[in-house]
């Protein structure tokens, strides 16, 4: 897993599609899911990390970008 669609798609393996329109609430649906899966053995610790890593970077570049988008108003 190396970028987001890489995550998308490995949730729909275990038929989860996420979306809502707010890409930083998908972020936080898609670490609850990782989560789930990781407690119930379904996916190995290596993956986990970095599934884990994956969203926390893709939170704070959402977070960067709203940042700029607030300073402009």
């Amino acid at each position: 897993m190396k970028t987001y669609y890489d995550l998308q798609q490995y949730l729909k393996r275990f038929g989860t599609f996420i979306y809502m329109g707010d890409r930083v609430a998908e972020l936080e649906m898609m670490e609850t899911e990782i989560r789930e899966i990781h407690r119930m053995q379904m996916m190995d610790t290596k993956d986990y990390q970095m599934a884990i890593l994956l969203i926390r970077q893709q939170l704070a570049l959402e977070t960067e970008k709203q940042k700029k988008i607030d300073k402009k108003r």
